[in-house]
C-alpha cells in the first residue's frame, strides 16, 4: 500500500483566494495521483463552497478553519507580530509539525519569508531564505536567485545564494556540478558595485568550492551560459517581471499576427502543436521555492491562475518527495569553510 503524502496550502493567499487555490487542488490531485492529500487553511465556508463544486476531491482535502489572513500589503514585521493563526502561518506550521511535506502560498512574499524563517528556522548558518526561479533557456533551465525575497544583499549573502543555488540546481535538475555566475553590468572585474565585486572575489578564490564561471550579463539569462545565476532580490525581481512582460508581449503580438487573415489562421491551425510548445516555453516560472529553510515552502504568483497554483503545488510535492532539503544541508556542511566567514560578515553588515 502506498504511503499518503500531504501538501499544506494557504487557501486565502493571492489575488483570488479559494476561487483559484481550491480548483488548483483538483488539477494537482489528478497530476500527483491518488496518494496525495491536502490541508487547506482559511475560511471554512469559502473553502467548502468551492469544494462542493469538485466531487473528485471528496475525502482528499482537510479544511483547517481560520478567519485570520495576512494582507497583501502587510509588512513582514507586522505579519510576525499578528500573523500567528493566519492561513499562511498555519500552512507553514503544518510542515514544522510533520503534518505535511511542503507548504504553498500565493500570498505576501515578505510575510511568507519572515513567517517561514521564524517557524521552520534556517539550515546551517544561513542568515535568511531566498526565492529562486527555474528560468527557461535555450539549454533547458537556469536557476536564478534571489528573485524578490532579499532586496538589499551584501557580498556574504550573495555567496550564500551561490551555495544554495548550486545545491538546488543539482537536486532539482540533476546536474552534478552546476556552473555558477554572478549577474552584473559587465564581465570585467572592475564592473559593478562593491558588494558584487567582493562576492566575485570570494567565489573566484574558490573558498566556497563551487564551479564558479564569473560575471554574467542580462542577455546571458536566456542563453543558458551558466546553470545558476546569482543576484540580489531587487535586480532578480525586476529581471523576472521584465521577462514575464516580454513573454506576454511576444505571445500577444504573435496571436494578433496569426489571427489577422484567413491564410494566417490556417497556418496557425496547422502549426498549433508547435505554437502551444512555444507558449509553454515562454511561460514564466509558476513557483519560487524559498531556499535555506528546514522544510519545503513554495511561493506562487500573487495573480496565479488555477494552472499556476497547481504547478506550484507540484513543485512543492516534487521537492518534498526528493532529497532536496538533505542535499541543501549536506552541501552547506561540505562548504562550511566558506559559511563561517560569511556568517561573521553577514552579522556585521546585516539588515
Amino acid at each position: 500500500m502506498s504511503q499518503v503524502f500531504i501538501i499544506s496550502i494557504d487557501a486565502m493567499g493571492g489575488d483570488h483566494g479559494p476561487g483559484v487555490t481550491i480548483p488548483a487542488l483538483a488539477l494537482a490531485a489528478r497530476r500527483l495521483g491518488p496518494d496525495v492529500r491536502f490541508l487547506a487553511h482559511g475560511e471554512a465556508a469559502l473553502i467548502e463552497a468551492e469544494l462542493a463544486k469538485l466531487p473528485d476531491l471528496a475525502g482528499r482535502v482537510e479544511v483547517r478553519h481560520t478567519d485570520k489572513q495576512v494582507a497583501s500589503d502587510e509588512k513582514p514585521a507586522t505579519a510576525l507580530r499578528r500573523g500567528k493563526g493566519s492561513s499562511m502561518w498555519n500552512a507553514v506550521e503544518a510542515v514544522k509539525l510533520g503534518e505535511a511535506g511542503g507548504a504553498v502560498s500565493a500570498g505576501n512574499t515578505g510575510a511568507l519569508m519572515a513567517i517561514s524563517k521564524l517557524v521552520l528556522r534556517m539550515s546551517a548558518d544561513l542568515d535568511r531564505p531566498c526565492l529562486t526561479a527555474s528560468w527557461p533557456t535555450v539549454r533547458g533551465f537556469t536557476t536564478v536567485l534571489d528573485v524578490g525575497a532579499n532586496v538589499d544583499c551584501d557580498a556574504a549573502r550573495l555567496v550564500e545564494f551561490a551555495i544554495l543555488g548550486e545545491a538546488f540546481h543539482r537536486a532539482a535538475h540533476g546536474v552534478e556540478r552546476p556552473t555558477v555566475g554572478l549577474l552584473n553590468v559587465g564581465s570585467e572585474d572592475i564592473k559593478g558595485h562593491e558588494e558584487v565585486r567582493e562576492a566575485h572575489r570570494i567565489l573566484r578564490e574558490g573558498a566556497a568550492g563551487l564551479n564558479y564561471f564569473g560575471f554574467v550579463e542580462g542577455d546571458d539569462l536566456t542563453r543558458g551560459v551558466v546553470d545558476v545565476v546569482v543576484t540580489d532580490g531587487f535586480t532578480g525581481n525586476v529581471a523576472l517581471k521584465t521577462a514575464e512582460g516580454v513573454a506576454k508581449f511576444i505571445s500577444g503580438e504573435l496571436r494578433t499576427a496569426l489571427m489577422s487573415s484567413m491564410p494566417s489562421k490556417l497556418g496557425a491551425l496547422l502549426a498549433r502543436k508547435a505554437l502551444l510548445a512555444f507558449r509553454e516555453k515562454l511561460s514564466p516560472p509558476a513557483a519560487a521555492p524559498l531556499l535555506g529553510l528546514n522544510g519545503v515552502v513554495v511561493k506562487g504568483h500573487g495573480g496565479a491562475t488555477v494552472r499556476d497554483f497547481a504547478d506550484a503545488i507540484q513543485v512543492a510535492a516534487d521537492l518534498a518527495r526528493s532529497d532536496f532539503a538533505a542535499e541543501i544541508t549536506r552541501s552547506l556542511e561540505r562548504l562550511g569553510l566558506a559559511a563561517q566567514p560569511m556568517t561573521a560578515e553577514a552579522g556585521q553588515g546585516g539588515e
